[in-house]
């Protein structure tokens, strides 16, 4: 099998904002790997809060090539072999995608197939509204009225306020919380009962990762409003921990390394009573393509990434009544748009 490997520069149609700073565009890792005359495609986006850039991303992807082997149904040996390299979290998740991809091609046959599911049970996804006024959250939030959940980003100032003018403006919508870590113990306790009035269904990663203690102390306090932890769990031995400090986990590919992976974290979550988000950074259809795969088995989704785009190098997904749902075609449903490899 043969892997070649590029950094795809996505633009944004406005600044995404959150608590941690300001994007405008997003730099995507992109894999193909071929064999015979089929190629599969996959993405990771590499995050420098993970110490990952899209440069040490494509290094790694170059270096597991001789991993690989003939035989491309050797998922689990394959799999097995990378993972045993330190880190690279994202690369590791554009070689898995590329390879489910590759596979269901050859079989001629979706992904989600496979699985076993049915694209039916998708939940409807989020749709991010960034940090802004509150004026500029209320235009936001009429301009995303095509979608039926909404997911604001927190931890800048007049947050309850924001809340509330998404709540006018959407009242019909589900509405989720996202504070990337900036919010601590008190706040959050303070700001619970009021999200709860305003029909919030969740808060995502209130406090920093690095302090778990206050996550179990966060979780004694039972708050009306569930706590779901996405900077805190990347892979299935972070599972476990969770299920003391949060009452669900955001699962995204590229933070697991993969398809591969994030199946294992949905099922051990469900076996410890968790509740399962399947979320996404700012992804092409690509990298989204691969985690709506898995989107049947999880109670909350949040893969709009494609959506923030200006442009998009792959195509192929559908996005009907608020709703991601994979492509008709085989494997990851999606194909490149420009002639690449």
């Amino acid at each position: 099998m043969e892997l070649t490997s590029r950094v795809y520069t996505l633009e944004m149609r406005e600044p995404f904002v959150i608590s941690r700073g300001v994007s405008e565009t997003e730099d995507v890792l992109q894999v193909a790997i071929r064999h015979g005359d089929v190629i599969g495609y996959g993405e990771g986006a590499p995050d420098e809060r993970y110490g990952e850039t899209p440069l040490s991303g494509r290094a790694f992807a170059e270096r597991a090539t001789e991993l690989l082997g003939d035989d491309p149904f050797a998922l689990e040996a394959m799999l097995a072999r990378i993972g045993e390299l330190p880190g690279e979290m994202a690369a590791k998740c554009a070689i898995d995608g590329a390879l489910h991809d590759l596979v269901g091609k050859l079989c001629g046959q979706p992904l989600w197939r496979m699985f076993g599911l049915d694209p039916a049970a998708i939940p409807p996804t989020s749709y991010t509204i960034s940090i802004d006024t509150v004026e500029g959250t209320a235009d936001r939030t009429r301009r995303a009225s095509e979608f039926r959940a909404l997911k604001i980003k927190v931890g800048g100032p007049d947050d309850l306020e924001r809340v509330r003018a998404v709540r006018r403006e959407a009242p019909g919508s589900l509405i989720r919380v996202d504070a990337n870590e900036a919010w601590t113990v008190e706040t959050t306790r303070q700001l619970a009962p009021e999200l709860v009035d305003l029909e919030v269904e969740l808060i995502e990663q209130p406090l920093h990762a690095d302090h778990p203690e206050a996550y179990e102390i966060l979780h004694a306090m039972r708050l009306p409003v569930p706590i779901v932890l996405d900077e805190s769990v990347h892979t299935l031995s972070d599972v476990a921990t969770a299920a003391g400090r949060a009452d669900g986990i955001n699962i995204k590919l590229t933070k697991s390394g993969g398809i591969r992976e994030a199946h294992r974290m949905i099922h051990a979550a469900r076996a410890l009573g968790l509740g399962v988000m399947l979320g996404c950074m700012n992804e092409s259809s690509l990298g989204i393509a691969a985690a709506v795969q898995l989107a049947p088995l999880v109670d909350v989704v949040d893969l709009d990434g494609h959506l923030l785009n200006i442009a998009d190098p792959f195509a192929g997904l559908r996005f009907e009544n608020g709703v991601v749902l994979p492509g008709d075609g085989p494997g990851l449903g999606v194909e490149p748009t420009d002639r690449w490899p």
